[in-house]
């Protein structure tokens, strides 16, 4: 079968977002790419939980890093009783799962499969299993960025001919795929890309995919969204989501929800792109990420503020139903108040 990331931008490839080989998994550090590319070298599957932990990959890179981190732990358990490593490996998905709150109800499936794919092979005799858990992790990019082109598809079969696009933070894999969907179909997109800071996802990561692609992209701050909408004529405003709550509430990195009012507000659709979470069947069940505040006082390590000052820095915000246009899954197009009506898998990870 031929993999699925052939035709995206080399940020997108999975060498390029995590690999485990030999003992070690290497992640692309998102935090300065693309000014600078280095890989993180994880010689531990706590190593891989700390990297993720601490953004050295974002969006839907920690669901690969999580099973190559899976395939990790496998190694460092190699040639112990089939007992000894499922539990290390129940373990080892623990702590890697639980790394950042808001995502853990996803982390913990692709863990748990992982576990699964493991006890198969130990229980065929295998006593090491880090290569099954590696392909697996394949296997299951490979179905997901299926699903993600699908998405993509009925994406960009929502764009004009000729139209301006704005995204918001970095929506992985479905920026990459509605990008290609977008040059088959035929549609002249321009992006206009939010640099979403603190860790400026939009400006280097998106940015850096749909420039990759042959796209024109544009970069803008934070502030600029309402004032480039109505100036530049932006016809549809889209992002992907870490969580879409049953209810119709959308998850997303913050300043999505300052974004969608002033599409409302500008009569320009906002189309979220994902499944309904069945993990999250209301938005009360959601945790909200608070990540260190000292870091909106900088940017990409440089101070911008007075060190005496206060920051506060909320990783997500919410986004009510209202606002919300359509919710374009790998099934079809649904309306953010009948998300019941998806026929598909609700724990797929389509970002």
């Amino acid at each position: 079968m031929e993999r699925q990331d052939k035709g995206l931008a080399w940020m997108l490839q999975y060498e390029n977002i995590a690999w485990y080989e030999d003992g070690v998994v290497r992640i692309l550090d998102r935090r300065i790419y693309p000014i600078k590319v280095i890989k993180v070298e994880c010689r531990t599957h706590q190593e891989v939980a700390d990297a993720i932990r601490k953004m050295v990959t974002q969006s839907a890179g920690p669901y690969t890093a999580a099973a190559m981190g899976m395939a990790l732990a496998a190694y460092e358990c190699r040639g112990r009783s089939e007992a000894e490593q499922t539990e290390y490996l129940k373990a080892a998905a623990y702590t890697i799962s639980h790394a950042r709150p808001t995502t853990t109800w996803r982390m913990e499936k692709i863990t748990e499969a992982c576990i699964a794919e493991a006890k198969k092979a130990l229980a065929g005799g295998m006593d090491d299993v880090s290569e099954v858990i590696k392909d697996f992790a394949i296997a299951q990019n490979d179905e997901r960025y299926a699903g993600i082109s699908r998405v993509g598809k009925y994406m960009a079969e929502l764009f004009p001919e000729h139209g301006a696009v704005m995204t918001y933070c970095f929506a992985e894999t479905i920026v990459g795929m509605m990008l290609k969907e977008a040059g088959l179909q035929g549609k002249n997109i321009k992006l206009f890309c939010p640099e979403t800071r603190p860790y400026f996802q939009g400006a280097r990561l998106t940015a850096s995919v749909a420039r990759d692609m042959g796209f024109d992209v544009t970069i803008i701050t934070d502030g600029m969204p309402a004032f480039v909408m109505k100036k530049e004529g932006i016809d549809v405003f889209t992002t992907a989501a870490d969580v879409i709550c049953c209810d119709g509430h959308v998850v997303n990195k913050v300043g999505t929800y300052n974004t969608a009012i002033a599409a409302k507000y500008h009569g320009i659709p906002y189309y979220v792109s994902g499944t309904p979470d069945q993990g999250h069947p209301t938005v009360d069940t959601v945790k909200i990420e608070m990540r260190d505040p000292d870091f909106v006082l900088q940017a990409m390590g440089t101070p911008t503020a007075n060190q005496e000052v206060k920051g506060y820095y909320p990783a997500f915000d919410i986004t009510p139903p209202e606002l919300v246009s359509r919710v374009v899954t790998d099934q079809g197009v649904l309306s953010p108040y009948k998300l019941s009506d998806y026929k598909g898998v609700k724990d797929q990870f389509l970002v």
